[in-house]
C-alpha cells in the first residue's frame, strides 16, 4: 500500500531543515554570521533590514507603488488563511514571548575592549575538551583521546575499534560505548566509521525521528548518491513530491563533520556577550553590533496576507521564500535566546569569580549545564565554541568557565582550574635554587 503523509508527519519534515538551520546558526562567531545574514539579504528577496523608523513607513512596493487592496486586484488564487498556514508550518506562532537584553540597550557605558586574533581550535582541540568535561573514569577518557587522536580531518575514525580495544587492553564495548558518546559531541558525527552512520548520528542528535530519511541513508544511500530520485521514488513507493521532503531533510546533514574545526585559520575575536555590574546586579547583554537586524519584507508580507493572483509558479516562489524568511529570522533568534541562557547561567554559577577573581572560580562541566536549562550537552558545545565574553576582569572564551571538580581538604567542590592555578604560582614562586 502506498505510503502517505499526515499533516503532522509534513509539518515534522518541513520544520526539520529549520532545525538544522538553527544548530548551524548557532555554532557561527559573530563575524560569522555578519556574513551569512547578508548572504541570506541578497537570495531572499522576502527579507529586508529592519529600520529605526520602521514603524512610520508606509506599506509600499519596491518600486515605491502603494499596495492595491483586496477589491482592487480581483479573485485571488491565495487566501489570507494561507498566511496563517506559512506561519504555522515555519513554527513561527506565538513564538516571541520576551526580550533578549542587547548591548545598545539602556543607557550605560560599554566595558572598553580591543579585537584580537585567535587561532581557531583545531577539531581534535575541541573534541578532547569536551572529553575531558564528559569522562571521569581513566579507562574512558583514555580510550577517548585514543579515538580523538585517530580521526581524519573530516571527523572519521581511520581505525577499527576492534584494534583500539586490542591496543588498549580494554573491551571492545567499553570502546563502543564510548565512541557513541563523542558521536554526540559537536560536530556530531565524529568517530564514524561510514558515511550513513555519520549520517544518521546527526540525525539523533537533532532528534529527527525520520524513519523514511533513516532507510535512505542505512539501505539506499548509492541511489541518493547518484542522485537516481525516480527510481528511489519506486523502492520507497512514495511520490517525488514526497520523496523531496526527506531528501531536503537529508541534504541539510554535513558529510564531513569534522571539516569546519579542521580548516587552520586565524579568527578576528569580537566578544558575543557583555556581562556588567549595574545597580548591585550583575547584567548579560549580547553583542548585536555590525549585525543586521531583518524583518519581512514589508510589501510581499502585506501582499500575502491582503490575497494575491498570479501563476503557480510565482504563487509557490513566493511562499517558499517567505517560509526560508521567517524559518532564517526564527533560527537568529534562537541562536540569540539560547546564547543568551548559558551566559546567563554561567554568570549567575560564577559570580564569586568575577566579584574576587580566580581562586573562586567554580567547578562547571557541559552536563551540569545542559541539564539545568533542559539542553543536550552538544547544544552546549556549540554555544560555548568560539564565542566570548567580555567582563570587567577581561576578555574570556567561553570554555574558560568549564572545568571537572576535584574534591578539596574538607570534601568541597573544587575546579580543576583553581587547582592549576596554585600550582602555577607555587612554581613560579619557588626557589630556583632549591626547587621544590
Amino acid at each position: 500500500m502506498k505510503q502517505k503523509l499526515d499533516q503532522k508527519q509534513v509539518q515534522k519534515l518541513v520544520l526539520a531543515p529549520a532545525l538544522q538551520q538553527a544548530i548551524r546558526l548557532l555554532q557561527l562567531t559573530n563575524l560569522e554570521l555578519q556574513e551569512v545574514i547578508n548572504q541570506e539579504l541578497e537570495e531572499n528577496p522576502m527579507l529586508e533590514l529592519e529600520e529605526d523608523n520602521s514603524q512610520e513607513a508606509s506599506a509600499s512596493t519596491p518600486s515605491g507603488e502603494e499596495i492595491k487592496p483586496e477589491e482592487e486586484i480581483g479573485p485571488t488564487e491565495t487566501s489570507p488563511d494561507e498566511f496563517d498556514e506559512i506561519i504555522f508550518a515555519a513554527g513561527f506562532q506565538d513564538y516571541f514571548d520576551e526580550d533578549i537584553p542587547y548591548s545598545g540597550q539602556g543607557d550605560r557605558e560599554r566595558v572598553p575592549f580591543e579585537n584580537v586574533v585567535s587561532r581557531r581550535p583545531s577539531l581534535w582541540d575541541h573534541l578532547n575538551w569536551q572529553a575531558s568535561l564528559t569522562f571521569f573514569e581513566p579507562s574512558e577518557l583514555e580510550v577517548a583521546e585514543f579515538i580523538i587522536g585517530n580521526l581524519n580531518d573530516d571527523g572519521y575514525l581511520t581505525i577499527n575499534p576492534e584494534e583500539i580495544a586490542a591496543r588498549l587492553q580494554l573491551p571492545l564495548e567499553k570502546v563502543e560505548a564510548v565512541r557513541e558518546k563523542i558521536k554526540m559531541f559537536d560536530p556530531p558525527g565524529c568517530a564514524s566509521l561510514t558515511l550513513s552512520e555519520a549520517l544518521l548520528a546527526q540525525m539523533d542528535s537533532l532528534n529527527l525521528q525520520d524513519e523514511v530519511a533513516r532507510k535512505i541513508i542505512s539501505d539506499y544511500l548509492p541511489y541518493l548518491q547518484r542522485a537516481d530520485h525516480q527510481e528511489l521514488a519506486r523502492l520507497l513507493n512514495l511520490s517525488l513530491p514526497e520523496l523531496k521532503l526527506h531528501l531536503d531533510l537529508i541534504k541539510n546533514l554535513d558529510p564531513a563533520p569534522g571539516h569546519k574545526y579542521s580548516e587552520d585559520r586565524d579568527i578576528y575575536v569580537v566578544p558575543d556577550i557583555f556581562v556588567v555590574k549595574e545597580d548591585g546586579e550583575w547584567k548579560v547583554y549580547l553583542n548585536e553590533e555590525g549585525l543586521p537586524r531583518l524583518r519581512l519584507n514589508q510589501y510581499y508580507s502585506q501582499l500575502v496576507q491582503a490575497g494575491f493572483r498570479e501563476d503557480q509558479e510565482t504563487t509557490r516562489f513566493i511562499k517558499d521564500k517567505m517560509k526560508r524568511a521567517l524559518w532564517f529570522i526564527r533560527s537568529l533568534d534562537q541562536r540569540n535566546r539560547t546564547i543568551y541562557r548559558v551566559a546567563r547561567y554561567i554568570v549567575d554559577r560564577q559570580k564569586n569569580f568575577l566579584e574576587q577573581g580566580l581562586d573562586h572560580i567554580k567547578p562547571m562541566t557541559l552536563m551540569e549545564v545542559a541539564r539545568e536549562l533542559g539542553l543536550h550537552e552538544s547544544t552546549i558545545g556549540r554555544v560555548v565554541a568560539n564565542k566570548y565574553m567580555m567582563t570587567p576582569l577581561g576578555l574570556f572564551p567561553l570554555k574558560f568557565f568549564f572545568h571537572k571538580s576535584l574534591s578539596g581538604t574538607y570534601g568541597e567542590e573544587v575546579s580543576s582550574l583553581r587547582i592549576k592555578e596554585r600550582i602555577k604560582k607555587l612554581i613560579e614562586n619557588e626557589d630556583r635554587n632549591n626547587p621544590l
